[in-house]
């Protein structure tokens, strides 16, 4: 080999860094983006009035879902489907930021651009918000772009690749420009997800309603017993669920990706539309109403057979019916609207909240406390017997009576049914998988609001028999039900089915949630050594 073609080696590029400038130039693009995102969270948290980039876009994705993306996202994710939706809008942010770092790299303008367009549609999408201030946060989308521009241009040089040096010597040298890079760029990026985490903690904090603020709801004049050892099964057998949801093991299913806060100070509810009198209550005004107690079961239309996005709790509050006398609803009124303060709508028949049968209310306390911000404060509707798409308005503003051909609340064009009562249904929660040979309880729950379980049936490897019921609280909840199993080893299959208080028995064939719910008898299949 000659001198020449020794000495000329050392210097040559492999084919591999050739891709590394861009590698490096799309990983200070996403870090330019979650430096933005985190700002942005930081200062949504600091500012009343500003509002999250994330929340915002992934409020946007909420309300212009595709029909059936609601149960789909649901059936995945369940409970986490809002945090399932931010994860994803950082991700896709993230892959847009690395774009923009390649385009930064040839034309720089152009990722200005695209980070400025970024600001403009978050902006535009906080606008959305009702508790957004537009001045505050259009002064925060541009600090959040401001930031993310500076971390670009300041990690962008960082990203290309030391010159080549020229002996065999130097080129053996670990390179440092490359590990200093990652170090700063990882640098950044923790301290993003740091400032961000920080600053979401703050606005959930934030939107926290004020402790004490407006009267206190008085005592209930009507009330009702706590369960006792015969109406709540849960406490002497192991995992099944129990009569009384607590607070905080309630399921949740709403639009709101952050949180309404709503103050009693100034809160008022609006009756209007097919009335005889606007009516405009203020919250000391609601509260000297005449409270009362009941238990109701309450359930989400997204509810795959043995789900859990069903609960009971004892809600406190006063009647519908006496709210909506104070306004007079017209007789033609077909349909009563419930509108949330983030403007989410629900619509029901009229007729069903007037029928004298089931005791529909504004609910004010849950479970003998105030309502948790989460599910509604600082009043929500509760109908007994309704799915809660078309019922259960958390952050209730406004009564509007109107007609059911007039109007269709939030979830009507997006494919799901416009009347939508909850179906008979049960669950199995115990057992769940394997268990030893010998006396096993099968154990869970049913349920019909408002007409109540009359009968539950448990089938083991296709031989069905009745199962015990424990005491029903009403015909609004739902009850628990018990059988007795000497198990044998190996596989065996176990159904349940319900019957409700009109004799209408469960129905069989396995339907998905929409449009009006799910259908079929829930099975699991149990191992037994």
């Amino acid at each position: 080999m000659s001198t020449a073609a020794r000495t000329s080696s050392p210097t040559s590029t492999p084919a591999s860094a050739t891709i590394r400038p861009d590698v490096r130039a799309a990983i200070a693009g996403s870090v330019a983006v979650a430096a933005a995102l985190g700002v942005s969270e930081l200062l949504a948290g600091l500012l009343p009035g500003a509002t999250s980039l994330i929340a915002s876009v992934g409020q946007v994705a909420i309300d212009l879902q595709p029909p059936g993306a609601k149960d789909v996202v649901v059936a995945l994710f369940g409970t986490n489907d809002k945090l399932a939706l931010e994860l994803f809008v950082v991700i896709v942010g993230l892959v847009i930021g690395a774009a923009l770092g390649l385009a930064a790299r040839r034309w720089y303008p152009m990722a200005v651009g695209g980070f400025v367009t970024f600001g403009v549609v978050g902006f535009l999408a906080a606008l959305g918000d009702p508790l957004a201030n537009p001045a505050i946060a259009a002064a925060a989308s541009a600090v959040s772009v401001g930031a993310g521009l500076w971390v670009l241009g300041w990690l962008l040089p960082r990203s290309e690749p030391a010159p080549t040096p020229s002996t065999t010597a130097s080129a053996q040298m670990p390179d440092w420009s490359r590990r200093s890079f990652l170090l700063r760029a990882g640098a950044i990026g923790a301290g993003s997800v740091a400032i961000g985490l920080i600053g979401r903690g703050l606005l959930e904090r934030q939107r926290t309603p004020p402790a004490g603020s407006g009267p206190d709801v008085p005592p209930a004049s009507v009330i009702v017993r706590p369960p006792t050892p015969d109406t709540d099964l849960s406490t002497t057998i192991s995992g099944l669920t129990p009569i009384v949801m607590p607070n905080d093991q309630f399921y949740r299913i709403d639009t709101a990706l952050l949180t309404p806060s709503v103050s009693t100070d100034d809160w008022s509810l609006r009756i209007h539309g097919m009335v005889d009198r606007e009516t405009t209550l203020t919250w000391a005004e609601l509260v000297s109403l005449p409270m009362f107690e009941q238990y109701t079961t309450i359930a989400c239309v997204s509810n795959e057979v043995g789900g859990r996005l069903v609960g009971n709790a004892k809600w406190t509050g006063v009647r519908l019916r006496e709210v909506l006398e104070m306004a007079g609803v017209h007789g033609d009124a077909s349909q009563l609207v419930g509108r949330s303060v983030d403007g989410w709508t629900a619509g029901m028949p009229t007729a069903w909240v007037m029928d004298p049968s089931r005791e529909p209310m504004i609910a004010l306390k849950m479970n003998d406390e105030p309502l948790p911000p989460s599910h509604g404060y600082p009043a929500r509707l509760i109908v007994p017997g309704l799915y809660g798409y078309v019922s259960a308005t958390k952050w209730l503003k406004e009564l509007e009576l109107t007609t059911l051909e007039a109007f269709n609340g939030y979830w009507v064009p997006l494919g799901w049914a416009k009347e939508a009562p909850i179906l008979t249904q049960s669950r199995i929660d115990t057992p769940k998988s394997g268990v030893d040979a010998g006396q096993v309880p099968i154990a869970g729950i049913a349920w019909a609001p408002d007409r109540g379980i009359s009968k539950v049936e448990v089938a083991i490897d296709g031989e069905w028999r009745d199962a015990r019921l424990s005491t029903p609280i009403s015909d609004e909840t739902w009850v628990q039900w018990v059988t007795d199993w000497a198990a044998t080893p190996g596989k065996h299959v176990i159904s349940v089915r319900a019957t409700d208080g009109d004799g209408v028995v469960q129905e069989e064939i396995l339907t998905p949630p929409a449009p009006d719910g799910a259908r079929g008898w829930h099975t699991v299949s149990v191992n037994v050594s």
